[in-house]
């Protein structure tokens, strides 16, 4: 990868991580539910509102390591507007690219938290 193009991904990793998007609690919602990683104590609530069978609005809120956190933040943009389908197919490929980083091994259980809580949401 391009050094130019891996900096600028890592500077969306750190802008998702101090500035989370979409954490507020929705005031109504379809589905909540919730994820831990036991390994380091990361922790997500997830929560999904539909509107027409697509998510109107959702809530992701993280506390944990930067790519825990960051993971969380981009899922929950890129979920806006899909379907239930849509969310089903999301798999760690999906997490992957929209960190846009490699993730080392560690690492990794941190990055698919949010692949985890979005799981149990959809029933896969």
């Amino acid at each position: 990868m391009d050094f130019a193009i891996k900096q600028l991904y890592q500077e969306q990793v750190m802008d998702h991580y101090r500035n989370p998007r979409n954490v507020a609690v929705l005031g109504s919602c379809d589905v909540t539910h919730a994820g831990a990683n036991p390994t380091c104590g990361d922790r997500l609530v997830m929560e999904l509102q539909f509107v027409n069978g697509r998510v109107s609005a959702v809530s992701a809120r993280a506390v944990g390591c930067a790519i825990s956190v960051a993971s969380a933040s981009l899922l929950s943009e890129y979920m806006k507007g899909k379907t239930r389908e849509a969310l089903v197919a999301v798999d760690e490929s999906v997490i992957r690219q929209l960190l846009g980083v490699e993730i080392s091994p560690n690492r990794l259980r941190c990055a698919m938290l949010p692949l985890a809580v979005l799981r149990k949401i959809t029933g896969n």
